[in-house]
């Protein structure tokens, strides 16, 4: 009887120590709410975790009290002079995929745990790489990779619930601010947008979107329009017009090359590419290029261009309105009011009112373009 009784009891305690082993989910302690916010700035995402202390009824006990100034000894763990955890409970953490700047200053791409030293006058912000430890308790200077400095902002109305708002955004900016009772912690964040976007598309074109050749050419496409990284964009534009990702017939992938000779001082050679890619060009395709090189003052030239497409798509409105365009940047009055008035009849009605302003034009002795 007294070895089924220890058989018992020793099962028991076993069960005991099992269960308390196993961790329920429950609500964070002191009715602390668990969130996050993230937001994508350029192409680097940016997310923060963290606990949300509340007010409740504490105004005016919050900053210098429950929020001791500086770093203090917490009384337990190992750090002796800890700043504030920024949020309530576990650690703050605050994770960017790029390279970004915080107030200017330049951090690496990681997690980490984010800390603020309070001062009224001027507080410090931290960014650790220990970002797994439970809140400032085992804070260590040694493991700051950045401290910005900053100025808390006072607040119009109090925020009860502790939290972090992203505001002022831009396309490669926003400011981060942690917001809690009657003060405001902004600092901005900064990420080198084409600098992402150039590697974004190195790493990209490496994989299965670098077997056709529209990828190739929406990348140098891009540097053109956005005048970066002009030497690789013509390695791309080398590749988007290879035969071997199937360019080589595309109007559209010799345009984009064309002009990013022109923009590296290689007029000829942009010239040439685009005398030779005409043969792969739509009507519209053609028409508009004709019209880029009356903008460009290249009258000759762009007559050519629209007799050519006048040639091979005759009597059409757009070809027919090309040619108005072609002699009235010769200054060929009569003859462009002669196309003009062939192509009227054949406008869509959306053009008809456009097509009658220039042939008044025309007959004011004005150039339509």
């Amino acid at each position: 009887m007294k070895k089924m009784l220890s058989f018992v009891f020793a099962v028991c305690c076993f069960t005991v120590v099992s269960f308390a082993q196993i961790p329920l989910i429950v609500a964070p302690s002191g009715g602390n709410k668990k969130a996050s916010v993230g937001e994508r700035i350029g192409l680097t995402d940016v997310t923060i975790h963290y606990d949300r202390p509340g007010v409740k009824g504490r105004e005016g006990k919050i900053w210098g009290q429950l929020v001791p100034v500086g770093f203090t000894d917490q009384g337990f763990g190992s750090s002796k002079a800890a700043p504030w955890r920024a949020g309530s409970n576990e650690n703050t953490t605050i994770e960017f995929t790029s390279d970004v700047k915080i107030n200017g200053q330049s951090l690496p791409a990681g997690r980490y745990g984010f800390f603020i030293a309070y001062d009224p006058n001027e507080s410090t912000l931290i960014f650790s790489r220990n970002s797994t430890s439970w809140g400032s308790f085992f804070y260590d200077d040694k493991e700051d990779v950045l401290r910005v400095k900053i100025k808390p902002v006072a607040l119009d109305k109090s925020v009860e619930w502790l939290k972090y708002e992203f505001m002022d955004e831009t396309a490669n900016s926003a400011t981060v601010a942690l917001l809690w009772e009657k003060l405001s912690f902004p600092f901005k964040i900064e990420t080198d947008y084409f600098k992402d976007q150039v590697e974004s598309f190195r790493r990209e074109l490496r994989n299965k979107e670098g077997f056709m050749w529209e990828s190739w050419n929406q990348a140098a496409q891009w540097c053109l329009v956005n005048n970066t990284n002009l030497d690789q964009a013509l390695e791309w534009s080398d590749s988007a017009t290879s035969v071997n990702f199937g360019g080589d017939r595309s109007f559209g992938a010799w345009s984009t090359k064309a002009q990013l000779l022109e923009k590296l001082n290689r007029q000829a050679d942009a010239d040439a590419i685009m005398k030779k890619s005409l043969v792969f060009a739509s009507m519209n395709e053609v028409h508009q290029y004709a019209r880029t090189l009356v903008a460009q003052k290249k009258a000759k030239e762009a007559m050519e261009v629209f007799q050519g497409n006048f040639k091979k798509y005759p009597n059409q409105f757009t070809t027919l309105v090309g040619l108005a365009r072609g002699y009235s940047a010769n200054a060929d009055y009569k003859n462009a009011l002669k196309y003009l008035t062939q192509a009227l009849p054949l406008s869509p009605a959306a053009q008809k009112n456009n097509v009658e302003t220039m042939i008044q034009k025309l007959k004011d002795g004005k150039d339509i373009n």
